[in-house]
């Protein structure tokens, strides 16, 4: 298993931020590697593109999406040869900053196919 994360402090309301994050036609004006399609939505399917490979999607299921505190993208492929999950989560600090963490966590079972 990989995990990677990186966490800052921005000096916005959650509101905010979470408008920004939660928008995936402007996910390219924050994020310069990455690309998204679809509607960050509960339950929704949505495509990221990256610019080390842009022609091949990386589709991923909203698993959690929880206004403006928390959202969960999970993919990966059949037979658990591999699992992602990239988890955005958003703490307010009182009166007007926010501690944004963002962390991805790779794994899976690639002796499977052996």
């Amino acid at each position: 298993m990989k995990k990677f994360s990186a966490t800052t402090t921005i000096h916005a309301k959650p509101e905010r931020i979470w408008s920004i994050l939660a928008d995936a036609k402007r996910y390219p004006s924050w994020n310069t590697t990455d690309r998204v399609e679809g509607y960050m939505r509960p339950g929704e399917k949505i495509k990221r593109y990256v610019k080390l490979s842009p022609g091949r999607a990386f589709p991923a299921t909203m698993t959690e999406f929880v206004p403006p505190t928390k959202m969960i993208w999970s993919g990966g492929m059949p037979l658990g040869l591999f699992k992602g999950e990239r988890v955005f989560s958003l703490k307010p600090i009182p009166p007007d900053a926010v501690e944004f963490s963002m962390t991805e966590v790779y794994s899976g079972c690639p002796e499977r196919i052996f």
